[in-house]
C-alpha cells in the first residue's frame, strides 16, 4: 500500500525532530529552506545538494576547486569542500583533495595572499585542517589541536572579538558547524557545539521582531546596513526565528545551518522582544597575553592579532619579530605598517606609542556594550571605545528603526556609504555613552601624525529618508517615523554635505540619538514633545587645575541624563587625557533659587564651578561635605553646568536648568 505524501512528510518531520532534537517549527523551516534553495540554485547551494545525496553541480564544484590555489580567501571555499567530502563519501575525493592539499593552512614564509589571523578566518582554516587530518591523515603542524581547543575555549568563555558582525560571524559559524557535525575528537566536537550556539545567540540578541539585524559591531561593512533582508546572516535569522522575509534561495551560512546536526532550541528560545542591558565581551589585553602564553610563539601573536592587537604597544615587538621572521611585510594586510619594517627592534615599541592614535584603536577584545531593544527598534553601542582615535571597521553606535539603520560616522563625506573605505569606517571614533534608549556621541579627533594619513573630522549621518513614513526637522533635531517606530537625532549643525546630513566642525561635535515606538511614547506628536522638553548643553572651557582644554556636552531627555567632559592635555598635543570621571547628584532639576549637590567620598574637598551656556564661570566655591546647597536666585533662567574637581584628579560634571516657571522636568 502506498502511503499518502502528507503522511510520509509527517513521519519524516517527526524523525528529524528526534534525530536533531529541535522543535517541529524549526525543522519545518529547515526543510522548507532546503527545498526552496534546491529549487533556486546558486553556487552556495552545492553543500545542500551533497547533504541531500544529489549530484553536486559540476561547474560550481570545478570553480571552487580551481580557485583554491590563487584565491585571497580560499578558506571560504575550503569549508564548503570539506563539507561536501563528508557528505558524499568518496564520490568527489579525486577532484577535491588535490585542490585542498595544494596550499598551506597556517603562517608560512613570504605569504602575500592568504589571511590566517582574524577570528572568522581562524575558524575556517583550523576546522578544515583538523577535519582533513582526521579523515585523510593530512599532515598538520604539532600545535594545531592545542591551538584549536584554545580557540574554542576562548569563544565559549569570552565571546567573539568580531562582536555582532553580520559580515564575519556567519563565516566563523561555518567552521564551527563543520567541527560540530564531523569531528571525531569528542572534546573538539562538544566545544564546537557550545561555541556555535553562543555565536548564534549573539546574533539573535540584537535581532528585532522583523528579523532585521543592524547592530553596533567590532568589525563590519557599510553595505550590511543598507538592506534589511537578502544577506547571508538573514538566512540564519529566518531559520532560527522565522522572522523577516523568507530567503529566495540558499546562502553560504544558511546552507551549513540547514544541514547541521547542532541543537538550536536553546538558541531559538534565547530571543526576546525587549532588552535594556549592559554586557561585557572579551578581556583586557593583559589578560589576553596571559591566556595565550601557553601557545607557541607564533600562535600567541596570531591570537593577539585576532583580537585586533596588531601593533598595540604591548604586542608591537612580537608582531614585528613575527612579520620579519616570516617575511610578511609585503602582505597587503600589513601595508599600513610597512614603514615600521626599517626600524631596529628597540625602536618598535616607542614608534607604536607615538602612533597610538592608530596602533591602539584596532583592539576589539575588551568591550562594554549597551543594548536597548523594544520590538522593532534597537539602539546599541560600545561604551567609551577608543574616543578620538582612528577607526577601522568598528561601528560604535547604531540605531535600528523597523527596517532601516541610522548611525553617524566621521571621515570624508561620501554620499554612497558603500563606497567608503571599509577598513577606516571612522576617521576618528566618538566617545559614546548610552543610557536606555538614548545615546550621547561626542567627536573630538586626536592629533594624527602625517604618516597615519589625512584627517577628515567631518561627521555625517546615515539616514535613508525614503525608508521613513514621516520626517520632521525641529531645529537641530531630526525626527523620523517608520510606521509606529520613532527616532530622534540631534545633529551638531543643520547643514548638509554631498546630500547627507553632515557637519564640518573640526574642533569637536556632539550628537544625540534616541529611539522609541508607540508603545513607549504613544503618538509621534508626543515623542516630539518629549524631545522638545529636553535640555542639551555643549560648551568649552579651560581646566586650569589639570591644564586641559575640556569639551563638555550633556543631554537631559525623558528622565535620562547623560553628560561627559572630554579633556585634552594642552601640554601634550598628541594625546587625549582620560579624566577620572565620578558621578554625583544634583537636585532639584530644574531649579529655582537653590540646587543641592550630593557628592561621593572621592570628591571631598573639591572645587565647585558653575558655568553658563557661553562657558563663563558664574560661581565658585569649595565643597567639604556630602551634601551642599548652592544659592541660584541671582542667576538668570537658562542652562548651567556644574564642575567638581578634586586635588587627586577625580572629576565630576553635570548640567542643570534654572527655571522659575517649570516644576517638572522630563
Amino acid at each position: 500500500m502506498k502511503l499518502p505524501r502528507s503522511l510520509i512528510s509527517g513521519i519524516l518531520l517527526l524523525l528529524s525532530c528526534i534525530i536533531y532534537g529541535n522543535s517541529a517549527q524549526y525543522e519545518s523551516r529547515r526543510n522548507n529552506y532546503i527545498t526552496n534553495a534546491l529549487a533556486n540554485f546558486g553556487p552556495d547551494v552545492i553543500t545542500l545538494q551533497a547533504y541531500q545525496g544529489l549530484p553536486v553541480d559540476g561547474p560550481a564544484l570545478t570553480a571552487l576547486c580551481n580557485g583554491i590555489p590563487t584565491s585571497v580567501t580560499p578558506d571560504f571555499d575550503l569549508v564548503k569542500l570539506v563539507r561536501i567530502l563528508y557528505f558524499t563519501d568518496t564520490t568527489y575525493e579525486s577532484q577535491i583533495l588535490p585542490a585542498v592539499n595544494s596550499i598551506p593552512y597556517w603562517i608560512n614564509y613570504g605569504d602575500t595572499t592568504r589571511v590566517f589571523w582574524s577570528e572568522n578566518h581562524m575558524s575556517m582554516w583550523m576546522s578544515s585542517d583538523w577535519l582533513l587530518h582526521e579523515r585523510y591523515g593530512k599532515p598538520v603542524d604539532p600545535h594545531l589541536r592545542n591551538r584549536l581547543v584554545h580557540y574554542l575555549h576562548l569563544k565559549i568563555q569570552y565571546g567573539y572579538y568580531e562582536f555582532f558582525s553580520s559580515v564575519y560571524n556567519p563565516y566563523c559559524l561555518t567552521g564551527l558547524l563543520n567541527l560540530a557535525d564531523f569531528a571525531q575528537d569528542a572534546e573538539i566536537k562538544n566545544l564546537a557545539i557550545l561555541a556555535a550556539q553562543r555565536l548564534m545567540k549573539s546574533l539573535l540578541l540584537l535581532t528585532n521582531d522583523q528579523g532585521v539585524f543592524y547592530p553596533t559591531a567590532g568589525r563590519n561593512y557599510d553595505d550590511k546596513y543598507e538592506q534589511p533582508y537578502g544577506q547571508n546572516h538573514n538566512d540564519l535569522i529566518w531559520l532560527l526565528t522565522g522572522f523577516g522575509q523568507a530567503p529566495g534561495g540558499g546562502s553560504h551560512a544558511g546552507g551549513f545551518l540547514a544541514s547541521s546536526t547542532v541543537p538550536v532550541d536553546t538558541v531559538v528560545d534565547s530571543w526576546v522582544p525587549a532588552l535594556d542591558t549592559i554586557i561585557h565581551v572579551g578581556h583586557t589585553i593583559e589578560q589576553g597575553l596571559a591566556l595565550n602564553d601557553s601557545m607557541s610563539s607564533v600562535d600567541s601573536v596570531i591570537f593577539g592579532w585576532s583580537a585586533g592587537e596588531y601593533f598595540h604597544p604591548l604586542l608591537a615587538l612580537a608582531s614585528f619579530e613575527l612579520m620579519t621572521d616570516s617575511n610578511l611585510w609585503n602582505h597587503p594586510d600589513f601595508a599600513p605598517f610597512s614603514a615600521l619594517r626599517v626600524l631596529a627592534p628597540q625602536g618598535v615599541v616607542p614608534a607604536a606609542n607615538s602612533l597610538n592614535c592608530a596602533s591602539e584603536s584596532s583592539v576589539i577584545c575588551n568591550d562594554t556594550l549597551a543594548i536597548y531593544k523594544h520590538n522593532s527598534v534597537t539602539l546599541s553601542s560600545v561604551q567609551n571605545f577608543w574616543p578620538g582615535k582612528l577607526g577601522y571597521q568598528e561601528y560604535p553606535c547604531v540605531a535600528n528603526v523597523g527596517t532601516t539603520a541610522v548611525y553617524t560616522a566621521s571621515g570624508k563625506v561620501i554620499a554612497d556609504w558603500s563606497a567608503r573605505n571599509a577598513d577606516e569606517a571612522n576617521d576618528d571614533l566618538p566617545y559614546v555613552n548610552q543610557t536606555k534608549n538614548a545615546a550621547l556621541l561626542m567627536y573630538r579627533a586626536q592629533y594624527k601624525p602625517a604618516i597615519v594619513g589625512a584627517s577628515y573630522p567631518q561627521v555625517s549621518l546615515h539616514f535613508k529618508t525614503a525608508d521613513f513614513s514621516e520626517i520632521r526637522q525641529d531645529s537641530l533635531w531630526l525626527l523620523a517615523r517608520q510606521n509606529n517606530n520613532y527616532i530622534g537625532v540631534r545633529r551638531s549643525c543643520e547643514g548638509q554635505i554631498n546630500s547627507l546630513y553632515a557637519c564640518d566642525i573640526p574642533n569637536g561635535q556632539a550628537w544625540v540619538i534616541i529611539v522609541g515606538d508607540s508603545l513607549t511614547y504613544g503618538t509621534f506628536d508626543h515623542f516630539q514633545q518629549v524631545i522638545d522638553s529636553s535640555v542639551f548643553t555643549e560648551l568649552w572651557y579651560y581646566d586650569t587645575a589639570n591644564q586641559q582644554e575640556v569639551f563638555y556636552a550633556g543631554i537631559n531627555i525623558d528622565s535620562i541624563s547623560i553628560d561627559h567632559a572630554w579633556g585634552v592635555d594642552s601640554t601634550l598635543p598628541l594625546g587625549v587625557n582620560a579624566i577620572n570621571e565620578v558621578s554625583f547628584g544634583i537636585f532639584p532639576n530644574p531649579a529655582a533659587d537653590n540646587i543641592n549637590i550630593q557628592i561621593p567620598n572621592t570628591l571631598f574637598n573639591c572645587t565647585l564651578h558653575i558655568f553658563n551656556c557661553t562657558g563663563q564661570m558664574v560661581y565658585q566655591t569649595r565643597v567639604n561635605s556630602s551634601q551642599t546647597t548652592i544659592p541660584t536666585s541671582d542667576l538668570s533662567e537658562g542652562i548651567y553646568a556644574v564642575r567638581l574637581i578634586s586635588g587627586d584628579g577625580n572629576y565630576g560634571s553635570r548640567c542643570f536648568v534654572i527655571s522659575r516657571t517649570l516644576n517638572t522636568f522630563r
